[in-house]
């Protein structure tokens, strides 16, 4: 790696397409949960213009009016006008296509392979994870949430659109949008804000602005004033004079949402995770009830990895955890501090597998992650659906917990210390 470089990630706010679809399947995931915390889902979601496809595999005593979520759904997003978006929560169509979970995977769920196999006098080995698979998470000591910077810029960066947009502060605005941040990096650390983008959904005149030119001055000025900056505030880095300004390069972005493109479950895993900073497992979380390992054991390797760092074990830390389907203790477990680590990663592996329960069943207990739904309000995973799963300092998150690093840094005290 070169001393000096340039590193991107973008976010995308709750109107995007492809986030209509995640917010959507999470809404009916915490529905289903709040009903019955032991529902199987599997709820994939898919919009176009005027319409919303809902299909997938859900198992569950839950009724549920699925039609009356999507439309409660898409108004809190914002569309609620047919004739500027070509997509509204009271004229959409919704067409609901559902199956129930397949017997396979759920004899593989209920009864882990070890259960099966063997007696077993620990209640953790009763569920298998949901898949195979292979997942990762990750945290670092460059923002306050300990997140990699290029990304929580970029998510707070979509979510100060949304504020303003919802408030009237810029009520041209409209609820589609993208943002992109690069960060310039020395010797593994950010120095400056090389470039910022914003493409926004807006209104094609803007009072009596008609001149497309004119319109994208003003939303420009605009955006830098009341979005870029405000999110900037606790932040030691900042934008200067040699920072690069983009929005709207197209011209304008008038056509948006469903009516400008086509949107799908689970298609913004970067977005949802580290900004492409580290590495991903190749699985979605929308729409996917705990037992499904692609979100919750991805949300355990975040706790393992910010706690690492918060011990003050690793300025970086990577954790990647592995399964088999039907099979509840992790086929693999590596830890991945990229130089930064105090002790050795052996040493750090060992601090993991003693004090971090890593069966599915012992990651849905430490984080209730089957009730959170109905803890809350009938509302939970529906709100990580967008601007991020990790580093949400908006919200409670158990995964965010830095309940551990106080014992990995006794331990690591203790277990490792040089004898006198």
């Amino acid at each position: 790696m070169s001393k000096r470089y340039l590193f991107t990630s973008e976010s995308v706010t709750e109107g995007h397409p492809d986030k209509i679809c995640d917010q959507i399947s999470d809404t009916i995931l915490d529905e289903l949960l709040t009903q019955d915390p032991h529902s199987r889902v599997a709820a994939e979601v898919v919009v176009n213009t005027g319409l919303v496809l809902i299909t997938g595999e859900i198992s569950s005593q839950a009724t549920v009016n699925y039609a009356q979520l999507v439309r409660r759904k898409i108004q809190e997003i914002g569309y609620i006008d047919p004739t500027n978006n070509g997509f509204s929560a009271d004229s959409c169509a919704v067409m609901v296509t559902l199956d129930e979970q397949s017997r396979d995977i759920a004899q593989g769920v209920d009864q882990a392979q070890e259960t099966r196999a063997a007696s077993s006098d620990e209640a953790f080995d009763a569920i298998g994870a949901g898949d195979q698979g292979i997942m990762f998470g990750f945290a670092c000591n460059e923002t306050p949430e300990l997140m990699p910077l290029p990304i929580s810029l970029a998510h707070r960066i979509a979510r100060q659109l949304a504020t303003v947009r919802k408030t009237g502060q810029l009520p041209y605005l409209r609820p589609d949008g993208k943002t992109q941040v690069t960060v310039a990096y020395e010797e593994g650390k950010p120095v400056g804000i090389d470039t910022i983008l914003v493409s926004t959904q807006h209104t094609a005149t803007i009072g009596l602005i008609t001149d497309e030119a004119a319109v994208q001055e003003k939303i420009k000025a605009d955006l830098w004033d009341q979005v870029v900056l405000p999110v900037f505030g606790d932040l030691t880095i900042k934008p200067d004079v040699t920072t690069r300004f983009l929005v709207n390069p197209t011209g304008k972005f008038v056509i948006g949402g469903p009516q400008g493109d086509s949107g799908l479950t689970g298609r913004k895993i970067i977005v949802d995770t580290y900004g492409g900073y580290s590495r991903h497992g190749g699985g979605a979380f929308s729409g996917k009830d705990p037992t499904k390992v692609d979100r919750s054991a991805a949300y355990a390797c975040r706790h393992v990895a910010k706690n690492i760092v918060v011990a003050g074990l690793a300025d970086k830390c990577e954790v990647q955890l592995s399964y088999a389907i039907g099979v509840a203790r992790p086929v693999s477990i590596y830890v991945e501090t990229f130089g930064t680590g105090k002790i050795s990663e052996d040493r750090l592996l060992e601090l993991v597998k003693a004090n971090f329960e890593l069966r599915p069943a012992g990651i849905i207990a430490a984080f209730d992650l089957q009730r959170l739904p109905q803890q809350r309000g009938g509302r939970f995973y529906q709100d990580v659906a967008a601007y991020g799963h990790f580093g949400r300092s908006d919200l409670d998150l158990p995964w965010e917990a830095t309940d551990k690093a106080e014992i990995l840094a006794r331990s690591a005290d203790q277990l490792f210390a040089v004898p006198s």
